[in-house]
């Protein structure tokens, strides 16, 4: 007879997560997940800081990809204010959200590794994770939270020798990730932790609303960077990289390709950085009205509503987190499998708890 057991919150993979297992042995039945311990209340705390106050705060729903929840934030700011940022600041915000979305890709794979026993892949990802920490502050000042993508543009521009630094750092990276698919992803080992795990069908993660990195490994050509463009994408050449396997293997090994395309469009950024202003003036309130809009971040879809009352502070936000959505996968995908299929499953799906709960 099934029996239900508790998976996490202090299991030594389970992050801030409980899932509740109804098992027979140690297959898995059913899954259900109880989220809510790391719940900050971010979206009521908006209605109490004025709208460039918030910007700090957001960045604490996902501080492994800041820079693109601020976007995020700020870029539903300023469709509700209606103003225009100046080409400058566009390239620059592009250069911090894939600097962002590497650093999310590559704590992903440290995580994966980590769940599969590959010390060394673990090691490797989150020193040269280091790297990308090194360059974000240079850029903003400050490391894993940065506040350098504000309301009318960018907090300042960039530092006399960022360039050549980050050219060094990138040009070391895009030569260092093949080690990693020699180490990790020809490792026949991970191959069989990985390949057929978890599999995820192309209709079953349109149905699920699964987005980002996951939804592309399903078979599923998406990405808001080039299908709704925003910023500076549309001028910048990069390919959406998707895989049609749907599994645990393909879901990391498109975080793996996306990073090759996050330095290539941070190069062409860098390359074709135009001259001006890196920020226009802001009106000192929020006009009445609504707005959503949408980014694609490091984990996928970002979505940000915001209602303005004419004072400083929302009078409403609300976000649509891209690991809230994926957490539908997770609780998917467990059932009717090994329990020691579970960590390399909600690995594989990158989902961030901070992210889900907000």
């Amino acid at each position: 007879m099934p029996i239900r057991v508790a998976w996490g919150i202090q299991h030594p993979m389970s992050g801030h997560l409980t899932l509740y297992l109804d098992v027979d042995g140690d297959i898995v039945l059913n899954t259900e997940a109880d989220v809510g311990y790391t719940h900050r209340g971010l979206e009521k705390i908006a209605e109490y800081r004025n709208f460039i106050q918030y910007v700090p705060v957001i960045e604490r729903a996902c501080d492994f990809d800041a820079s693109n929840f601020a976007l995020g934030y700020v870029r539903a700011v300023e469709a509700l204010m209606g103003i225009e940022v100046p080409e400058r600041a566009k390239y620059l915000r592009v250069i911090a959200a894939e600097l962002s979305r590497i650093m999310s890709h590559l704590y992903a794979q440290a995580l994966l590794s980590m769940t599969g026993g590959f010390e060394t892949m673990t090691v490797w990802s989150a020193n040269d994770r280091e790297l990308i920490l090194d360059l974000l502050e240079r850029l903003s000042g400050a490391r894993v939270t940065h506040t350098y993508i504000i309301p009318g543009g960018v907090r300042a521009d960039i530092p006399k020798g960022f360039k050549e630094k980050a050219y060094d750092v990138l040009n070391y990276l895009e030569r260092r990730i093949w080690d990693y698919y020699k180490m990790l992803f020809q490792n026949k080992t991970f191959q069989d932790r990985t390949m057929g795990v978890g599999v995820l069908s192309k209709q079953d993660a349109i149905e699920l609303g699964i987005t980002g990195p996951n939804l592309r490994a399903s078979g599923v050509d998406f990405d808001v960077r080039r299908d709704d463009p925003y910023e500076a994408y549309d001028k910048l050449d990069f390919e959406v990289v998707v895989e049609k396997e749907g599994d645990s293997y393909a879901r990391a090994l498109v975080r793996f390709y996306e990073i090759a395309q996050s330095i290539k469009i941070i190069k062409q950024a860098l390359k074709d950085l135009p001259e001006g202003p890196i920020r226009c003036k802001t009106p000192p309130m929020l006009p009445r009205g609504e707005t959503y809009t949408r980014i694609e971040s490091g984990r996928g879809e970002l979505g940000v509503y915001i209602v303005g009352s004419g004072t400083n502070k929302p009078y409403r936000l609300k976000i649509s987190a891209p690991s809230f959505r994926n957490l539908a996968g997770l609780v998917y995908l467990c059932r009717d499998i090994p329990m020691g299929d579970i960590p390399v499953i909600y690995y594989s799906l990158d989902i961030l708890l901070l992210d889900v709960d907000r």
